[in-house]
């Protein structure tokens, strides 16, 4: 049964009571790809009685949020899948016309800051009941960030949102210790003691926290008033982000008032993994959505598998790490063939499984080999700038899982639709196995830029690895007989890239390569990244070199442009000051017709 969503379905269970009442600015789709259900289902797997509230009315007489009336808990609050901001606004500020994770795509379901909106209704409403932020809205607005909506510096989200407690990260086994400690009622003691969560304080309980393990950040008004304040404050989150243990509390002031951000968990075992995916999720959309339309993220991903979570790349735009971590937490192959025999008795399955995937699609299984080095490690990427000696970067493991779904009763083909980091190959018997079993047709990989002083502030690998790619599949397809594309995603407008680089870029994929793009994104600066503290200070705050950025929309069109018909032609591209970077060299100018989709970063 699908977690009841009206009080009709709740009188239907004969409960006369809930326990904590989620709201999610998402339609709510019973699978593990969805956070509201994720939450819902552990929590019911603990005995709670819960109930989901999707993408309420904000602007009426607010009957969406009094329908269900007052939990024994507390409400829980989910900006959904997305930042909604990025979910609402393309890269140029302008208002999307659809939402992916609404019935019939239609947009104007959720508001702008939905997590704030929705949090102070319910304690405008329920002043004396508990509510609590989680998902990935909540989670990179912890702390004091840049927000690229209104180009300002906006303080944590627990300030503007009035949020009693907030979640970062991927929240499992947070959910349940909170519900745990608030069993008897509102308990501050208890839950300020619980790891992976923040909350605001007086100066009364600053002092009563352990000064060898409290760091004190740059409070919002000195970020404010300094910039390469803020630029410290990102390295300090980040490296301690980045790191496989810590017992360290961040402390930011704002406003007379404390944030305070306890220490992250440790990764999720195998285990606690498998048990969050193995729920008894309906893996469907609720039924109220019937003949309302398809809802787009689910159709996506409804024939899909994701076999783990996190990403050790650290790219400098991703906030994947962020918000997932850098250690890779791996399903074990058992949770993992089960949900594809799930899938298979699915009554419009044809055999095609759209993704056995992840962030990236080929760190299944890995990580370091010396784990007592892994726990000294401070570095945001395994990858960049350039590989770690001590990853473990060995393939076998996801091919041996690859072969035992391809022997799975009633799979015809099994494709790989996550990005695949072609900087991490072992050797050539993967490639080829993903082009001979799990391509179809088109095999998606992002080298980003193609110059070097681009990819090094995006972390991202040297081009040249990205054109021995395409030649050794070129090769494979040639010798297999196989007319298949490589697609590449681009960026554009991000920090440290100008025109004349943008001009190169084409000139070197579309002219040089003959590649037919379809994936060119211009660059939105998300909270807690890399890129949107580079694009507000103009430094990279690892170094303090300045960086150039495309700050307007005209200069970010301009970029933008050079894949389209309608790019500057017939002049010399706009450059500005570079520090310690040579001027780009550029080849003649060419006209190129393309498409450009979103791509959710």
């Amino acid at each position: 049964m699908f977690l009841p969503t009206t009080i009709k379905e709740v009188r239907a269970l004969g409960w006369d009571y809930i326990d904590v009442i989620l709201f999610t600015a998402d339609a709510y789709i019973d699978h593990p790809s969805f956070g509201a259900a994720v939450v819902g289902r552990l929590l019911e797997a603990e005995g709670y009685r819960v109930a989901i509230v999707p993408q309420p009315n904000w602007r009426d007489d607010l009957r969406d949020f009094t329908k269900l009336g007052v939990p024994r808990l507390f409400f829980g609050v989910s900006g959904g899948s997305m930042d909604s901001m990025v979910n609402h606004y393309t890269a140029n500020k302008r208002l999307r016309s659809n939402d992916a994770y609404t019935a019939g795509g239609k947009a104007g379901f959720r508001p702008d800051y939905a997590v704030t909106v929705y949090s102070r209704i319910l304690k405008k409403l329920y002043p004396h009941v508990p509510v609590v932020i989680g998902g990935i809205e909540a989670s990179l607005r912890r702390l004091t960030h840049y927000d690229y909506w209104s180009d300002s510096l906006k303080p944590s989200v627990l300030v503007e949102s009035g949020a009693d407690l907030l979640i970062y990260g991927m929240g499992e086994r947070v959910v349940q210790q909170v519900a745990r400690a608030m069993h008897n009622g509102y308990n501050a003691n208890l839950l300020r003691k619980i790891r992976q969560v923040a909350y605001l304080a007086d100066k009364s309980c600053i002092e009563k926290l352990n000064p060898s393990t409290t760091r004190h950040l740059a409070s919002y008004e000195e970020c404010q008033s300094d910039k390469r304040a803020f630029g410290r404050n990102f390295v300090e989150v980040e490296t301690l982000s980045n790191m496989m243990e810590s017992d360290v509390t961040l402390v930011e002031a704002v406003g007379g008032k404390y944030v305070v951000v306890t220490p992250p968990n440790a990764t999720l075992s195998t285990e606690e993994l498998d048990h969050s995916f193995d729920l008894p999720y309906e893996r469907a959309p609720h039924p109220r959505y019937r003949g309302k339309g398809d809802i787009p993220a689910w159709e996506m991903i409804k024939h899909s598998i994701n076999i783990h979570r996190g990403c050790f790349g650290g790219c400098s735009f991703c906030t994947i790490s962020a918000h997932q971590g850098k250690f890779i937490n791996s399903r074990s192959e058992k949770s993992i063939l089960r949900e594809v025999e799930r899938v298979v008795q699915m009554p419009d399955f044809k055999g095609y499984l759209s993704d056995i995937g992840a962030p990236s699609a080929n760190m299944y299984g890995m990580g370091g080999r010396n784990k007592d080095a892994c726990r000294k490690c401070r570095r945001p990427s395994c990858l960049h700038p350039k590989m770690c000696p001590n990853l473990d970067n060995d393939h076998s493991r996801l091919l041996a899982l690859y072969e035992k779904v391809r022997s799975v009763k009633g799979i015809k083909k099994a494709f790989i639709g996550s990005g695949i980091r072609y900087d991490l190959f072992d050797n050539s018997a993967y490639l080829e196995t993903v082009i001979k079993h799990h391509t179809s047709g088109r095999l998606k990989v992002a080298p980003e830029h193609t110059e070097k002083h681009v990819l090094d502030v995006m972390r991202k690998p040297s081009f040249e690895m990205f054109e021995q790619l395409n030649r050794d599949f070129r090769k494979i397809c040639s010798d297999n007989g196989l007319p298949y594309q490589l697609i590449p995603y681009f960026i554009s407008s991000h920090p440290a890239c100008r025109e004349c680089d943008m001009q190169a870029l084409a000139d070197k994929v579309l002219g040089r390569l003959h590649f037919d793009l379809e994936q060119v994104q211009d660059l939105t600066p998300t909270p807690m990244t890399l890129s949107s503290v580079m694009f507000y200070t103009g430094e990279n705050p690892y170094t303090g070199e300045s960086v150039y950025v495309a700050r307007s929309q005209d200069d970010k069109r301009r970029q933008k442009a050079y894949f389209f018909k309608d790019k500057p032609s017939h002049r010399t591209p706009k450059s500005a000051p570079r520090s310690s970077q040579p001027r780009a060299k550029t080849e003649g100018r060419r006209e190129f017709a393309t498409k450009s989709k979103f791509r959710k970063r």
